[in-house]
């Protein structure tokens, strides 16, 4: 059995006013798993995201990523946290529009710290491999929403972080580019990479997870493994790359 990547225990986040977001929640995603989340709007799943990401806290209960304990870190520690084992795809994309795709994918080596050489080969490595290494010298304006939402991946990826976390990735693209960003991720997913998506697109849902969850109102109501799937661990590394390039090409 290949051991856990996230731990979730007893998880409960209230806000302000209303009911609470997540009530009592318990999870476990193993290494090299990809999980999709669904659900209604309003069911949690933003939530279960932000906490995993480091982004917010439990009101109760305890998270636990790649051995870290979350929910009693500094700013500072979770910080340090995201750069280090967490890379993030959102559904706006969150490029910087003045930099070009290159300099937007180099951009976590370079808070990380890591040599410049280094970087700019993983850079150069990433961008070919997710098939957009002929934009490296262009902005990401100049680029359709699939090809900003590569870029978008490669920078979450630049760190080789254990886990990756996608926010509605498909959800700002039409439906030829949503398509080509199903296509990478299931290639990420085939290769070992740990993934836990937030989604309304059911074809990404298909194509990409070996498992699905669907919360209601904070709780978690279906937990189900997608038949056909390979196994968590099965196959490959959890490098994050492995059959994507054939994936974009």
């Amino acid at each position: 059995m290949t051991a856990p990547i996230i731990q979730i225990r007893d998880v409960s986040k209230t806000y302000d006013v209303g009911l609470p977001a997540l009530a009592g929640l318990s999870l476990e995603v193993r290494a090299g798993e990809a999980l999709a989340v669904l659900g209604p709007s309003g069911s949690g799943k933003s939530t279960l995201l932000n906490l995993v990401a480091g982004l917010d806290r439990p009101s109760e209960g305890g998270v636990t990523v790649d051995g870290v304990r979350l929910d009693g870190m500094t700013e500072a520690g979770l910080a340090r946290y995201r750069r280090e084992r967490v890379g993030m795809v959102f559904q706006f994309f969150n490029l910087l529009d003045d930099l070009t795709v290159e300099d937007n994918v180099l951009l976590p080596a370079q808070l990380a710290g890591l040599p410049r050489t280094q970087a700019w080969e993983r850079a150069r490595e990433l961008l070919e491999r997710l098939g957009i290494d002929r934009h490296a010298r262009a902005h990401p304006g100049r680029l359709s929403g699939g090809e900003r939402q590569r870029v978008a991946v490669a920078r979450a990826l630049m760190n080789r972080p254990p886990l990756l976390l996608a926010d509605e990735p498909t959800g700002a693209l039409d439906s030829a580019s949503a398509a080509d960003v199903r296509d990478l991720l299931a290639g990420l997913s085939r290769d070992g990479q740990s993934i836990v998506l937030v989604t309304h697109d059911t074809a990404l849902a298909r194509s990409c997870a070996t498992r699905t969850i669907e919360l209601v109102d904070g709780v978690i109501a279906r937990d189900s493994e997608v038949p056909g799937a390979v196994p968590a661990g099965a196959t490959g590394t959890v490098t994050g790359i492995g059959e994507a390039r054939a994936a974009v090409r």
